[in-house]
């Protein structure tokens, strides 16, 4: 008798201590359970209430915007390594500005007023690195950015027409 009221206890113990392990994470207290409510289930809670505003976007570090154009427009107007390393400077420093633009509380024509000026000053900076030819690639790399899609699309409308042909 004694063996198996030793064994139902053991028993009764074992089931116990599965419950409540699993009510607290099976670690004591790490994990999902109700009991980690010091730790995650109130962080969770509170997670929520601290993020009723939006999360503001991650901004992109001027660098790898400025590595991006550069990777275009280093073989679209033919610079050297010593002319790409001074426009990307020029350009880090333009890029860095619109952001101290952008974050003034301007209205927008103002705004506008202040790219236009910005541009103007950068456009200048990026000339005095260029020679004669490298200019008016520039120019026209300039305008290849501004209207990128409507190139495409004539290309892309022009190509069945060819095949047709």
């Amino acid at each position: 008798m004694k063996t198996t009221t030793l064994f139902i206890t053991c028993l009764i113990i074992l089931i116990s201590i599965n419950t409540i392990s699993a009510q607290y994470g099976n670690n004591g207290y790490g994990g999902n359970g109700y009991g980690n409510g010091s730790r995650n289930g109130m962080n969770q809670m509170g997670g929520m209430n601290q993020r009723s505003e939006p999360e503001k976007p991650k901004e992109i570090p001027a660098e790898e915007i400025v590595a991006k154009y550069m990777e275009d427009m280093k073989p679209a107007v033919g610079l050297d390594e010593l002319q790409s390393i001074a426009i990307t400077n020029v350009l880090v420093e333009s890029v860095n500005a619109q952001g101290r633009i952008t974050k003034l509380n301007l209205s927008q024509e103002d705004l506008m007023n202040e790219y236009k000026a910005l541009a103007e000053s950068t456009d200048r900076k990026i000339n005095n690195f260029l020679n004669k030819d490298q200019k008016d690639k520039y120019l026209a790399f300039k305008e290849d950015i501004k209207q990128p899609k409507k190139k495409k699309d004539k290309k892309k409308g022009q190509a069945p027409e060819n095949k047709e042909k």
